[in-house]
């Protein structure tokens, strides 16, 4: 079983490559022939299990639309991530703590829709969880119903153990966020790493403990040293994705436009495989001169054989009413438009609506 899941996985190695055109797209890798169109069984957590227990490494993105998400299922990531990072790379918004809820579970539905065959995780925005354990249980589950997710990610430490746990006798599987919790940058006056200390790393790893006693069945550590994941690693059982946190994690997550190069400043743990933020704008260059010399290109509409003859013909055009599709003949219609009203409402009945309750105050 584990090792027909992996040979469904494309291998540039395994399968032969195609070379992408680095100066139409500015990519720089290649890509197996059958990426786009290879057919794979359905993702689940038991999946990422069984791939962290073979040592077989995963691969995690975020992702915010159907298309996208589209592509990237045929090019075989096992693992999106709807990120409250959507409320910067999306949303234009500075933060990630202003990322909606509403919008968050409609992204996350879209992903899904787009991937279906992927496993998708929803990150609950700030705030949804933080205030009670009745809003953290209801909010986790609009994830699961409204945001189509398979699993959502919690920012926490150790202090949200039994929280985390009625969420998970709820039903709801979840991700613990551990290590540098972006949520909390207010707090440190910015983004940073976590960890690099003895007393906070031993804090970490206490957390990703108590998170997976409480029932989480990934686990998601990020901008740690090494030495702190490694301890992890010892300390816990369930697959750890990492996301600038060494190479030693079970899963590797990005931000997907730090992959592709789309961002001014990229984190120091994302080595971009593209340059698709120039491409792109050199597409919509080239638009706008395509545009300027009336070269659009593609191909154009036509009017059915003999019609354009017809068009040329001088005389009025014909009323609206005598055409036959439509079922009416002029002078139908303006027997119609004489025919006296008929009102289906009883004498001295009511008006209902607004207007009526106006005119009767």
């Amino acid at each position: 079983m584990a090792a027909d899941r992996r040979s469904r996985i494309p291998d540039a190695r395994r399968d032969g490559a195609v070379t992408i055109d680095a100066v139409a797209t500015g990519v720089n890798f290649v890509m197996p022939e059958n990426a786009v169109n290879e057919p794979r069984e359905r993702v689940t957590i038991q999946t990422l299990v069984r791939m962290a227990a073979e040592g077989a490494p995963f691969a995690c993105l975020t992702c915010y639309d159907a298309t996208t998400a589209r592509w990237l299922q045929r090019g075989g990531v096992p693992l999106l991530l709807v990120g409250d990072t959507a409320a910067e790379v999306v949303l234009g918004y500075e933060r990630t703590i202003d990322m909606p809820l509403d919008v968050a579970l409609a992204l996350t539905a879209g992903v899904k829709r787009g991937a279906p065959e992927t496993l998708v995780m929803g990150d609950m925005p700030f705030m949804t969880y933080q205030a009670d354990e009745a809003d953290a249980i209801r909010n986790a589950g609009r994830f699961l119903t409204e945001g189509l997710a398979d699993i959502v990610k919690v920012e926490a430490d150790a202090s949200f153990g039994p929280r985390l746990e009625k969420m998970v006798r709820a039903g709801v599987p979840v991700c613990g966020h551990v290590g540098s919790r972006p949520q909390r940058a207010a707090l440190f006056g910015g983004y940073g790493s976590a960890g690099r200390t003895a007393q906070e790393a031993r804090q970490i790893v206490n957390d990703a403990v108590v998170l997976e006693q409480a029932g989480c069945q990934l686990l998601l550590i990020e901008a740690v040293p090494d030495e702190v994941t490694d301890h992890v690693l010892a300390a816990t059982t369930v697959p750890l994705i990492g996301i600038g946190a060494g190479l030693r994690c079970h899963g590797q997550v990005l931000v997907l436009q730090d992959l592709l190069g789309m961002t001014e400043r990229a984190p120091r743990f994302a080595e971009p495989v593209a340059e698709l933020g120039k491409a792109i704008a050199a597409a919509g260059a080239e638009w706008v001169r395509r545009v300027a010399e009336k070269r659009t290109g593609g191909k154009l509409y036509g009017m059915k054989p003999g019609e354009s003859e017809k068009l040329a013909e001088p005389g009025k055009p014909e009323s609206a009413w005598n055409d036959p599709a439509r079922g009416t003949t002029a002078d139908e219609g303006t027997r119609r438009t004489n025919a006296p009203s008929v009102s289906a409402k009883p004498a001295g009945a009511r008006l209902s609506g607004k207007a009526g309750s106006a005119g009767g105050r």
